[in-house]
């Protein structure tokens, strides 16, 4: 089969592999849709996020969709021809984080296109059946394959415990801002507020149904907007906004960290955290989001389509790479097809 590596920083090559297959409570997919996230292009762009380094040629990739076309040994939950979203995170399922439910944190997760695990830039993935989910015919490829960056967006929404009457801000209208803006009006948060600095991200914004959508470049909402929220997500990883986030809340408020910095240390007012007595939560991937966002795409409730604004052949995924790092101005969600 083919598959698509990231041979050195900005250098990507198609290279034929042998066709895995399936093990033991494992599926052999055929892969049709895969995503490009912020986290490839980092790996494309710098061959590094924090303590993840790639050494050694690795093939990208983490939010893929396909068709089941073999089962392994002892699989009965999944057959022939299942059309399945893979979740890219395998647990050891028996750590105390995994018992508990938050196998989000187990310390053995094996997650694809994170070194040195290989992605889903390939045309055939073997796969643990059970962290593969049956989606109806109506759903299309595209859309399975981003139920991994809309359970960032639910999974956010979770940590924040949003609920009906919250007003919330996004600092940060890429992917993932706008999967949290998706995410959050299906738990009845309509009243959502996007800032960014790229007027196509906050056009799109404003078409997905964001209350409110704020150019930063001439507005500086940490002043102009101090103290409105119950709810602050920050989805940019960007210092300056990591300031604004405890500006923006109420006191007594919730603000919910997503983004992850280039920097070690990034500044955030603590003195602010305890004066408004604000509740600060961490979102790192997601735990037990793929039932509710298959169930939402299966009733129409977050429509996943206006995101993909671009697909790309697998021999070309370097340039789908290149043009998710450069092509901010015109892209959301670039879309891999194997």
């Amino acid at each position: 089969m083919k598959a698509a590596y990231l041979e050195s920083a900005l250098r990507v090559r198609t290279r034929d592999v042998p066709e895995p297959h399936p093990g033991p409570g494992e599926v052999l997919v055929r892969v049709q849709s895969v995503g490009v996230c912020a986290s490839d292009v980092h790996y494309y762009e710098h061959g590094r996020i924090g303590r993840y380094v790639v050494r050694e040629p690795l093939i990208l990739g983490h939010e893929p969709a396909g068709e089941i076309v073999e089962v392994g040994p002892g699989v009965t939950t999944r057959a022939v021809g299942n059309r399945v979203s893979i979740e890219p995170g395998v647990p050891c399922r028996t750590c105390a984080h995994c018992r508990a439910g938050d196998y989000n944190l187990c310390s053995d997760v094996v997650f694809m296109a994170t070194p040195p695990v290989h992605g889903a830039f390939v045309e055939y993935a073997a796969h643990p059946a059970d962290f593969t989910y049956p989606i109806p015919a109506h759903v299309s490829m595209d859309e399975a394959a981003l139920i991994e960056p809309l359970s960032v967006g639910l999974f956010a929404a979770r940590r924040g415990r949003a609920r009906l009457g919250d007003r919330a801000v996004i600092l940060g209208a890429g992917p993932i801002g706008l999967m949290t803006l998706l995410a959050l009006r299906s738990q009845g948060v309509p009243d959502v507020t996007l800032v960014d600095v790229e007027p196509f991200r906050l056009a799109k914004a404003n078409k997905l149904g964001a209350a409110d959508a704020v150019d930063a470049r001439s507005e500086d909402v940490g002043i102009t907007r101090a103290g409105q929220f119950d709810l602050v997500f920050e989805t940019a990883g960007n210092p300056v906004t990591l300031t604004q986030t405890t500006r923006l809340a109420r006191r007594g408020g919730r603000v919910v960290l997503v983004g992850m910095t280039a920097d070690a240390l990034t500044p955030i007012d603590t003195n602010e955290v305890v004066d408004k007595a604000l509740d600060v939560a961490g979102v790192f991937r997601y735990a037990n989001t793929w039932p509710v966002a298959v169930d939402l795409l299966t009733r129409g409730l977050v429509d996943l389509k206006p995101l993909v604004t671009a697909h790309f052949d697998l021999k070309d995924a370097g340039h789908a790479l290149e043009a998710a790092r450069t092509r901010k101005d015109t892209h959301v969600k670039v879309m891999v097809r194997p």
